[in-house]
């Protein structure tokens, strides 16, 4: 049994095929259609979510299993005091997999040492959210056939944006070199992630805080909100919520194969003008979340494509 709680948990080679799979279950969804009969997902999310939460059920139902669970922990045990170890141990006679979301750096780690079944982490306060990483990795390789060879440029909220930690490790990882870091000073990288990435992997960072002095030379622009609920003090947060905009007219200048993604959900960073620019592909992105999710689901539960002969 195995657990997935960062991106690093899975070989280069496990990622590539992940995502291999991921693709043909997109192009053939019925061949995999019954894969997962008689097999349940528990979905504990103790954080809101939209995509990540439906796309693992809509993974789960799409592979022919079930899903149980909730997206809030107040209508769980947990609202009682229960602990988050007595929670898991719980679930392990109702489910076969587990998917959590958790407020607090750590909890799917903390989870998976007291469970049975495999645990995916589906995002841990700031720190990972390792199934974002394969949705933007197979959206990269739709829309531009290769992971990397490119110039990746993410925006926005770059010190708390656990998606953004976790794929520019990955895409790193991959043999990247060179990324354009667009934030506000209060919501840079983190030093200890700039160290890594300088230290491990020799990349070049190029950090600036301006998108329309960058966006000429940018292959792959990866936008972020501002996170509110990261904030300790609103008035900070009002201060930076309206750091960057992405426009059609700030398109202009951009390249015409450059894609546009962002793991959403979005405020006001993309300007709703974007969304028929060729260029944008987030709502794709989305989509293609499902699949990889499909892929990952029959990896952890040994069935289809994954079972052993």
């Amino acid at each position: 049994m195995r657990h997935l709680i960062e991106p690093e948990d899975l070989t280069i080679d496990e990622i590539n095929r992940l995502v291999e799979v991921g693709l043909d279950m997109y192009n053939n969804p019925k061949v995999y259609n019954k894969i997962c009969d008689g097999k349940i997902l528990a979905s504990l999310f103790f954080e809101p979510s939209t995509r990540t939460k439906f796309s693992f059920d809509s993974a789960m139902m799409r592979l022919g299993g079930n899903v149980i669970g909730f997206a809030d922990a107040s209508t769980s045990s947990t609202s009682k005091g229960e602990s988050l170890a007595d929670t898991i141990k719980v679930m392990g006679a109702y489910a076969d997999i587990i998917v959590m979301r958790h407020p607090k750096e750590g909890a799917p780690k903390l989870a998976s040492q007291y469970s049975r079944l495999p645990i995916i982490n589906g995002g841990d306060g700031g720190h990972q959210h390792p199934t974002q990483t394969l949705t933007d990795l197979i959206t990269i390789k739709r829309f531009k056939e290769t992971v990397n060879g490119h110039n990746v440029a993410f925006c926005g909220d770059l010190k708390y944006g656990r998606t953004v930690h976790s794929l520019i490790r990955t895409l790193a990882r991959f043999g990247n070199t060179k990324f354009i870091l667009i934030s506000p000073d209060e919501l840079k990288l983190p030093s200890a992630l700039k160290r890594q990435l300088i230290n491990q992997y020799g990349v070049e960072l190029v950090e600036v805080t301006s998108m329309e002095d960058v966006i000429d030379d940018i292959d792959i622009l990866y936008m972020t909100r501002i996170q509110k609920e990261r904030f300790f003090n609103e008035e900070d947060y009002l201060k930076l919520k309206n750091s960057y905009k992405l426009t059609r007219e700030k398109l202009k200048n951009a390249k015409p194969d450059m894609i546009v993604m962002h793991p959403l959900p979005r405020v006001n960073e993309i300007g709703y003008d974007v969304d028929d620019d060729k260029r944008a592909v987030y709502f794709e992105q989305a989509e293609m979340g499902v699949y990889v999710r499909m892929a990952l689901i029959s990896m952890m539960l040994e069935v289809g494509p994954y079972a052993r002969s």
